[in-house]
């Protein structure tokens, strides 16, 4: 697909803006609170039973992590009972940013009658959301599919009100997203209007930093951005791993503040943006220098992580890490050429890295993430680099971004059963 330079960057612009959303808490237990919501406003009555089928990683992903606004509850159950009961439909992956007491006292009540079934789902698709609610001899459907927000079906009684193709297999990368290239990343963020994308992502700075201070300050999770501090002191390379990870220690651990997002992920979009912003801090750069460093983390981010799919077993703060290592490269001079080394560098280093689904350990392989991002730009200023052959590394960053895409869609879906029998089985 060959298109103008101007309508390239427009395209850039626009996955942008599409990924860099607010999300309220850890997107899978949220994806399924919209599902609630959803299927309640199609049915029009509080029902009596619900049927919920939900693919492998959604389970992984939402069996540790407290479901936002909800007073500490979690699990399946709480998450689609949330969404029945308090869940705002119109308001996406903010579902449940307006909860209110007396509805947490009917979210109780509703938790103790009604009949709530929770199933594997069998779809190829590792994001499958799928909720059947009953109240007499009335019932609604909703299916989610492929990301957090993709309604391909949504009925009353057997009539459609959403009806879209869809295909029970692992999704393919998007048309848009596969004009993303380090080269052109680079160029867009050197060159394009920022006036084009300030909001978006002044909005992303304010959201994320102020969850990692909250995580730096209110003692959540296992605390992993303040015990970096403390053992290892306050540089900026210290700092930039710490913040990083005090964000998701409150996110993983029921801080009920906003995030914005990237690809599908709160853990990502603060991967992507809390160190560059550090780092760009630091070094005394402006506003419009943070926010062109930000435009390569970020589209280098959902470049890497497109290929991989919304879930799998691997990892996607390995994505990220990548990402901030590419965007802070970018603050202290570097081009497509060093950039690329970075990229390169980092996914040699922590590829390895699984998802074994959202919780607190996340913010401590974010900070891994971050490390592996930064070893890879340092390795760059030192003059070294891996190169084709070394491992999975292949000639050409896009050949390797392409090699560990294809590690991590195809290779791994075997450990990431694996991974859930061995979560199951702890349950």
């Amino acid at each position: 697909m060959t298109v103008e330079k101007t309508e390239l960057w427009e395209i850039y612009t626009q996955i942008l803006r599409s990924e860099l959303v607010p999300a309220m808490g850890c997107t899978e237990p949220i994806a399924v609170a919209y599902a609630g919501a959803l299927a309640r406003r199609e049915l029009g009555k509080l029902p009596e039973r619900a049927e919920l089928a939900v693919s492998g990683n959604i389970i992984k992903n939402v069996k540790s992590v407290i479901v936002p606004h909800t007073g500490g509850r979690r699990g399946l159950p709480a998450a689609v009972a949330a969404g029945i009961v308090c869940g705002d439909a119109d308001a996406g992956l903010e579902v449940l940013s307006r909860v209110t007491e007396g509805e947490l006292a009917a979210l109780d009540g509703y938790l103790k009658t009604a009949d709530i079934r929770v199933t594997r789902s069998q779809a190829e698709c590792p994001f499958d959301i799928q909720l059947r609610l009953r109240a007499g001899e009335d019932e609604s459907f909703v299916r989610i599919l492929g990301h957090h927000t993709n309604v391909v079906r949504l009925e009353k009684n057997g009539a459609a009100s959403v009806d879209r193709p869809f295909a029970d297999e692992p999704v393919q990368p998007s048309e848009a997203k596969k004009l993303l290239t380090v080269r052109d990343i680079v160029e867009y963020a050197q060159n394009v209007d920022l006036d084009e994308v300030r909001e978006t992502l002044e909005r992303q700075i304010e959201y994320n930093m102020a969850i990692s201070r909250e995580g730096l300050s209110g003692g959540w999770g296992a605390q992993i951005g303040r015990i970096l501090l403390q053992a290892y002191g306050g540089t900026v390379w210290n700092r930039a791993k710490a913040q990083a990870a005090a964000g998701s220690d409150a996110r993983m651990n029921g801080c009920e503040m906003p995030v914005i997002i990237n690809s599908g992920s709160g853990n990502q979009g603060i991967t992507a943006s809390v160190p560059v912003v550090v780092y760009a801090r630091h070094l005394g750069i402006g506003e419009d220098g943070l926010l062109r460093a930000l435009l390569v983390s970020n589209l280098i981010t959902v470049r890497l992580k497109d290929g991989i799919g919304a879930l799998s077993a691997y990892c996607g703060a390995t994505s990220a890490g990548a990402g901030a290592g590419a965007g802070i490269c970018f603050l202290y001079g570097g081009g497509c050429r060093e950039i690329a080394h970075t990229v390169v560098n980092a996914l040699a280093i922590n590829s390895g890295m699984i998802c074994d689904g959202a919780k607190a350990s996340c913010a401590a392989k974010i900070a891994s993430a971050v490390e592996a991002g930064l070893l890879g730009w340092q390795m760059n200023v030192g003059g070294s680099e891996f190169v084709g052959g070394d491992g999975i590394v292949i000639k050409g960053v896009e050949n390797t971004i392409d090699a560990v895409s294809r590690l991590a869609r195809e290779g791994m879906r075997e450990t990431d059963n694996e991974i859930l029998r061995l979560m199951m089985e702890e349950a």
